[in-house]
């Protein structure tokens, strides 16, 4: 099919873009701005892209041809007082581009709108389902609660409280129930629902299995990270005081803030519908979904597959072919070099650690690995297999390869050795510059000091490793 996908650069489509690829459809992607293209998708021969801002549509042409749309346009973050008007004119005009054309069905991701008194936002995309209702074709509405996965504005909210916070107090809104659904599964509800008959013109509530409130989900969180933390609810916290609360407590904006504290007072129950079945999908847990987002390297590169060997078990299912490094809630440390020659830069890289050794200050890097072994891990003693080839899955001293690819002059090691949290080490040569990206996960306070006290370091480190990588 020929599919048209709205909000490409956004957090859902492009997630939903890859898994649609992998099925073999066919492409057209919306964007504002055409150098914003996601990097897994810009070089796909599936892939057309068009120039589109739904609201200022006057020069933009939908082609004729298309089979299927996905509508994935929502702000949570904007501070215009009237967004509303301005959800629903965009809404609006993506309908009269659309209506001239051969598109048979249009998916929407909306929120779920049980409850009486609803926050703004959600009005508002129960105003945009409305609109986007038509004559010309067939409106299939998924309407989900709290999304689970890596980069989400809730998930990254959370981790960021139960990471930092032992002791928590917090607005009574915690009480509020959901019902969570992984990112995995909103995507198999999205790719699943396109070109079903038996859902055109019908609205689906989408969740998990399980009600839990916002504190359950909390304590959920941290058990899965290892953390061990304490919840007091407190009733006195206006609205307000609770969005100030959010907004100093973590790293999102204060619009934002205000806007999740205005849909987290409302209780998000699903109704219950045949949909799993008619899609086949048995939606995971909350834990599960937690536990799945972390092993990812990035949770909008799931769906193809990698190679299966990683001996260790840190990785439980496989990686992706498109391996993005995490974004959200990491501590990272790049440097970039113009390239003198890049044969024999990329030959350089190919040899690193072993008996080759890291090209800069090897003796700090044989004190980190004794400190490793007195911790319990593996230490350097692993070394490499070979001297020059690297692939997937190998050993590489303390380090775990997980991409290497000399045509894409890429090279990406994560890291085996006992750390408070996951870091990454990543080579890759982009225009004759080569980029060097450390990029550190914490997990909880004890991952954010360790970052601060390796940091001296790095700075000599790292800037010797990569000025002996880049020049002949």
């Amino acid at each position: 099919m020929r599919i048209l996908i709205t909000g490409t650069t956004g957090y859902i489509a492009r997630r939903l873009a890859l898994q649609l690829l992998e099925d073999k459809h066919e492409l057209v992607c919306c964007v504002r701005d055409l150098s914003r293209i996601p990097d897994e998708i810009e070089d796909n021969p599936l892939c057309s892209f068009i120039k589109v801002d739904f609201l200022k549509p006057d020069s933009a042409e939908i082609p004729k041809d298309i089979d299927a749309a996905y509508y994935l346009i929502h702000s949570m973050s904007t501070d215009s007082e009237d967004f509303e008007d301005l959800e629903r004119q965009c809404a609006q005009n993506f309908k009269n581009l659309v209506e001239p054309t051969q598109c048979k069905q249009v998916i929407y991701l909306s929120g779920i709108v049980n409850d009486a008194s609803l926050s703004k936002h959600l009005k508002s995309r129960l105003q945009v389902e409305n609109t986007l209702k038509s004559k010309s074709y067939a409106l299939t509405t998924f309407r989900a609660g709290i999304i689970v996965g890596s980069g989400s504005a809730s998930f990254e909210i959370i981790r960021d409280i139960v990471e930092k916070l032992p002791f928590m107090i917090t607005p009574k809104w915690l009480n509020t129930k959901t019902q969570p659904l992984a990112i995995r599964d909103v995507l198999n509800f999205l790719a699943g629902g396109l070109d079903k008959v038996e859902l055109y013109n019908n609205a689906y509530d989408i969740f998990g299995p399980e009600v839990l409130t916002y504190k359950q989900m909390l304590l959920q969180f941290a058990e899965v990270r290892g953390l061990k933390r304490y919840i007091v609810t407190l009733p006195v916290l206006t609205p307000k005081l609770s969005s100030y609360w959010l907004y100093f407590v973590t790293s999102t904006s204060f619009q934002l803030a205000a806007a999740l504290v205005d849909s987290m007072k409302v209780e998000v129950i699903g109704k219950a519908s045949n949909i799993n079945e008619i899609i086949g999908i048995n939606p995971m847990d909350y834990k599960t979904a937690v536990d799945l987002a972390f092993q990812k390297i990035e949770q909008n590169a799931v769906i193809s597959s990698w190679k299966d060997a990683v001996s260790s078990g840190r990785f439980k299912d496989q990686l992706s072919k498109h391996i993005e490094l995490p974004q959200y809630g990491c501590f990272t440390d790049e440097k970039k070099r113009p390239v003198t020659d890049e044969e024999f830069t990329i030959n350089k890289i190919w040899s690193i650690g072993g008996r080759n050794g890291w090209y800069s200050f090897n003796g700090l890097w044989k004190i980190r690995g004794y400190m490793d072994k007195l911790f319990g891990g593996v230490g350097l003693r692993r070394g490499r297999t070979s001297d020059t080839h690297l692939e997937a899955g190998d050993a590489l001293d303390f380090w775990r390869v997980l991409y290497a690819s000399k045509e894409e002059k890429r090279l990406l090691l994560f890291a085996e050795m006992r750390l408070p949290g996951e870091a990454w080490l990543e080579f890759k040569i982009v225009k004759g510059q080569l980029h060097q990206r450390a990029v550190f996960r914490p997990k909880g306070l004890w991952g954010r000091l360790y970052w601060y006290s390796v940091l001296p370091f790095h700075a000599f480190v790292f800037n010797g490793m990569i000025n002996a990588l880049a020049k002949k």
